[in-house]
């Protein structure tokens, strides 16, 4: 077999396309995953019992079921209570609450890691407990699990390539497009491959930048 790829040059505007849907994608999926993450970890680890129990519910059912199963029923589930949603509507929901999960556990354990003598130095300021968090607690715990974090957003990345599977016009959208119309396999998934591992390895270094601007004191590895 004889590899050609000059051929792409005329679907560069697709796979263009396919690479801003993905990027939009995790950037919404992450900013509001990661905020939904956090709330979810401040219930679990210093809120009402009640509270935290049913966030657990949540991150169980999340992190114990496949991705594509809970894409699934947010576009063709939801639908059925009166939630209509475009294909990147369900997509960003899904990824939203995949991250928001998984998340949650991380940013939970950098709360748990967090001495005693903070919550307590806190209090003696006559700071309230939410103040006390956001103030005293959530810095130092992001600190700690940043690159576990960071690592989960780059996962998703990845995984977002299912969201094809709705009609969702994303990079694996565009090469699945690609493929159909000139059944070259080999070379569409190639060049695939190699945006998905650039992709990947451009936010791991922007999500590493964004640590050492967040958390200067301390380099991140």
């Amino acid at each position: 077999m004889r590899l050609d790829f000059g051929w792409l040059a005329e679907y560069a505007p697709v796979l263009l396309k396919g690479v801003g849907i993905t990027l939009q994608l995790i950037a919404v999926g992450a900013l509001i995953g990661i905020a939904l993450g956090t709330a979810c970890a401040w219930a679990r680890a210093l809120g009402p019992r009640w509270l935290g129990r049913i966030v657990a519910v949540y991150v169980e059912l999340i992190r114990n079921t496949p991705f594509l199963i809970q894409l699934f029923f947010v576009f063709f589930g939801l639908p059925s209570l009166g939630l209509q949603l475009s294909e990147l509507q369900a997509a960003n929901l899904a990824m939203i609450i995949n991250l928001g999960a998984y998340s949650c556990e991380i940013i939970r354990a950098g709360i748990q890691a967090t001495p005693r003598g903070q919550f307590e130095a806190g209090a003696s300021l006559a700071m309230k407990p939410l103040q006390v968090f956001r103030h005293v607690v959530l810095i130092p715990a992001l600190q700690k699990i940043w690159p576990a974090l960071s690592s989960q957003v780059v996962i998703v990345l990845l995984g977002s390539a299912v969201v094809s599977q709705i009609a969702a016009e994303d990079l694996t959208f565009a090469a699945n497009f690609i493929q159909s119309r000139n059944f070259r396999a080999f070379e569409t998934y190639i060049v695939t491959t190699l945006i998905y591992l650039a992709l990947a390895l451009a936010l791991r270094q922007a999500l590493r930048g964004v640590g050492w601007w967040l958390f200067p004191i301390r380099a991140l590895r």
